[in-house]
């Protein structure tokens, strides 16, 4: 019998990817979402509920009712700068959010949580590439977020022999392989999908936050990492608690920073294409430079990312977006 697994967040990006994956793997995923971002259309491996995370009731009924073995949580908001203007919704959704999760989850004796972490409990770093024990220092209500349910994970393994996987990963990109699910939300905010964009005319300029960032090319530097690589990543992660039974942290990276003008450039010439440029000023809470070390992750996952290469994520990424151009 195949395992279920709770998924928040499972009409998202991430999240639609990572149940693909698990029924690939054997495993029986089970969608929980609100919608407020991702797709319904993006729901094509296992059923579907409904609802939020603030919603304690909702999510305690459907604990009882599907009985999953462990729980994937990425639902959550994710973009730093709203989360500058607006930390309420950020700690309203997050961190209260996560908490009606884990109360959800002790009450229906279900133990094993896959936390969809974030580079961004690390703040500005103090050296690259960033290792798990790199201080965390957030600087964005984003960022904080992340890094409370870090440590009310700590302090729950403690308390209530709950077990879990904390990976923080940075920038996904790219879409899924078979060009089934990818990057689709209603507004945009995320570089390579907007880059796309423009490169093949739906948008008529890109901005491009921050030039004057102590860079090679004066913009941010990132490490991007393909969503399908993630998603494996994912599921070796709940193997690893099952077989396991213990608690880690892990990054998730190529171990490879590109600037913002980089990922650009290779757009152009994958397209053949001229973008058009608005240079603005940098945004609040964005850090010069992030790219990780994945090396625990290699050594107690076994992981190893096959495609995140930046030619693969931005080739995969482009077909989805012209696949989702016609449609």
């Amino acid at each position: 019998m195949k395992k279920p697994i709770l998924v928040t967040g499972g009409a998202g990006y991430i999240g639609s990817q990572n149940c693909k994956e698990l029924a690939m793997r054997g495993f029986h995923p089970i969608t929980f979402d609100n919608l407020s971002t991702g797709n319904e259309s993006s729901i094509k491996w296992g059923p579907f509920f409904e609802g939020d995370l603030k919603d304690r009731d909702r999510l305690s009924w459907v604990l009882k009712k599907t009985k999953p073995r462990a729980v994937m949580h990425f639902a959550a908001n994710a973009l730093v700068s709203e989360s500058m203007k607006d930390p309420r919704k950020y700690y309203e959704n997050n961190v209260i959010g996560t908490l009606n999760l884990l109360n959800a989850m002790l009450e229906n004796d279900i133990r094993y949580l896959i936390f969809s972490s974030s580079c961004a409990t690390y703040g500005h770093p103090k050296f690259s590439p960033m290792c798990e024990n790199h201080p965390q220092d957030p600087i964005s209500p984003y960022g904080k977020s992340k890094y409370m349910i870090e440590q009310i994970l700590k302090d729950y393994k403690k308390a209530y022999n709950f077990k879990y996987v904390s990976l923080r990963y940075f920038n996904a990109a790219g879409a899924d392989l078979d060009t089934e699910i990818g990057e689709n939300r209603e507004k945009e905010s995320h570089l390579i999908p907007l880059a796309i964009d423009t490169a093949l005319g739906i948008n008529t300029e890109l901005n491009v936050y921050g030039t004057d960032f102590n860079t090679k090319d004066g913009t941010a530097i990132r490490d991007y990492i393909h969503v399908q690589d993630l998603a494996v990543a994912h599921t070796q992660s709940l193997n690893y608690l099952f077989d396991q039974n213990h608690s880690l942290t892990f990054n998730l990276g190529s171990e490879t920073g590109f600037s913002v003008l980089e990922v650009i450039n290779e757009i152009q010439s994958i397209t053949n294409t001229k973008i058009t440029m608005n240079f603005l000023p940098r945004r609040e809470g964005d850090p010069e430079m992030l790219f990780a070390t994945s090396k625990k992750a290699k050594e107690h996952l076994l992981w190893e990312p096959k495609f995140s290469d930046l030619r693969t994520i931005l080739t995969s990424a482009i077909k989805w977006h012209k696949k989702k151009k016609v449609l």
